[in-house]
């Protein structure tokens, strides 16, 4: 979550979870990939949030591929949520947008790190707060991916910033279901989903679920109801 992401602000220790605050750079066309793993049977519509963990099975039957980002970051991802993710990116290009990946995948092994880290340098209302409890966060599924934009150069990952660029993000919304893709927590659903509004950050679901979850604006707690 950016959320998660703005809230810690702690220099290096913010680079494991996401994407630097502040840079200049041109983007490059392509993503370079590797695979790792091997092809499993994915659960797209694996159901997590505050109240629901993961499956505890669910981690080593994930596939992951490592990819870069046009500024050379490393992350990993599902192999599916990925190729539909850069069919997203370069029907955005097509208009003119440019987003990358900012965070992805994150596992509960690094979550119970992040968890013990923040604890000893901050204390445990602050963890209690800010850090998702490892295993009830949406990135261990390998499904959910933040972004964040380039305009004119710049990259912007910041959350109110990211908020405010709503133009934008009033183009990339309604072409998230053509790839698959749902907005995860939107507007006016809070008390639902448990979380504030996040322009950025999608889940793929797969492209049948995606269009009735639009159509009917719902969101997956509703959807899975």
């Amino acid at each position: 979550m950016k959320s998660f992401k703005k809230k810690l602000l702690v220099g290096a220790l913010s680079a494991m979870v996401c994407c630097s605050f502040a840079y200049e750079a041109e983007a490059a066309d392509s993503m370079e990939v590797s695979q790792i793993g091997t092809s499993q049977s994915v659960d797209y519509l694996v159901f997590v949030n505050k109240t629901h963990k993961l499956p505890d099975d669910y981690e080593a039957k994930l596939p992951l591929l490592t990819v870069r980002n046009s500024f050379g970051r490393e992350f990993q991802i599902e192999p599916e949520t990925y190729r539909h993710f850069e069919q997203l990116r370069t029907a955005l290009k097509q208009k003119g947008i440019q987003v990358e990946l900012d965070s992805v995948y994150r596992s509960v092994a690094r979550q119970k790190e992040i968890v013990a880290e923040f604890t000893q340098k901050y204390g445990a209302d602050y963890v209690k707060q800010y850090v998702a409890v490892p295993g009830y966060s949406e990135h261990h599924t390998g499904l959910a991916v933040d972004i964040c934009l380039v305009v004119d150069g710049k990259v912007i990952d910041d959350n109110d910033e990211m908020i405010a660029q709503k133009e934008i993000f009033a183009q990339i919304h309604p072409l998230l279901a053509e790839y698959g893709f749902i907005l995860r927590y939107p507007q006016g659903k809070e008390s639902i989903t448990g979380y504030s509004y996040e322009p950025w950050h999608f889940r793929y679901v797969g492209k049948e679920t995606a269009k009735k979850i639009s159509d009917e604006s719902l969101v997956l707690e509703e959807y899975l109801k």
